[in-house]
């Protein structure tokens, strides 16, 4: 895999920490969105990785942007940018096995008083180009019980997707110094399963109790035997349901 961090903000260490291979990762730090694009497009053709991931659009800075002064205003020369790269991107991501994921960011428009104002950088191009495009948002915060906050709760909705049916949503915890919580994961597909048992705030699996959901996830995520055993029963579970 490539990672083209075009925000300069990436952290290695934190990145192997939540569970990144980084010895097999190739890392860019451009200058320029021309130059990012450019490493983009020049690693799809020549198929020498499986994904490339671009950290952000919003970072993509053209290069006449760069050479002017602050305060000089350029009009729609980001969306120029990106239009014409992935008119060169998406041939060569067609004839290779790479996928490409671009990381972009909300921004509001000025003046809208009906409907939605929320939009994202870099123009129309990318939305029009993509082949799935997923709306990820912060939804709440996981606290212990002394009142401290250890991660994020996350909702992911795909808003397009041209691969299967677009609309589906999904919540999962991302927690900070570990990533995506596979307990908590685990933990709400077996709820939603009726494998483990819900009444009001106390859940129940076979012996094992545990008031409130994060005491839940603590526990799964210090008994490796009861996360491995819940796992298999729901993995049994899914099967079940996918031959029928």
């Amino acid at each position: 895999a490539a990672y083209i961090d075009a925000e300069h903000a990436l952290d290695p260490n934190y990145a192997k920490r939540i569970g990144v291979n980084i010895d097999e990762l190739l890392i860019s730090q451009p200058d320029s969105g021309e130059e990012a694009l450019n490493i983009a497009e020049m690693l799809a053709r020549s198929n020498a990785v499986d994904v490339v991931v671009i950290d952000s659009v919003a970072a993509l800075v053209p290069k006449s942007e760069l050479e002017g002064d602050i305060g000089d205003a350029f009009v729609g020369l980001q969306a120029r940018l990106m239009s014409q790269a992935l008119r060169k991107l998406t041939s060569s991501l067609a004839k290779s096995k790479t996928c490409a994921i671009f990381i972009n960011q909300i921004r509001e428009k000025i003046g809208v008083m009906f409907g939605n104002p929320e939009t994202t950088s870099g123009g129309r191009a990318l939305k029009f180009y993509s082949s799935i495009r997923i709306d990820i948002r912060r939804t709440g915060s996981i606290k212990l019980s002394d009142g401290t906050e250890v991660g994020n709760r996350v909702k992911a909705k795909v808003v397009k997707n041209k691969m299967a049916p677009p609309f589906k949503t999904a919540e999962f915890d991302i927690l900070f110094n570990e990533g995506i919580s596979r307990e908590g994961s685990i933990l709400d597909m077996a709820i939603d399963h009726n494998i483990i048992e819900k009444r009001g705030n106390w859940m129940a699996f076979k012996e094992h109790k545990f008031n409130g959901r994060e005491a839940a996830r603590l526990e799964l995520k210090q008994n490796p035997t009861l996360l491995d055993e819940l796992e298999g029963i729901l993995s049994k579970h899914l099967k079940s349901l996918e031959s029928v």
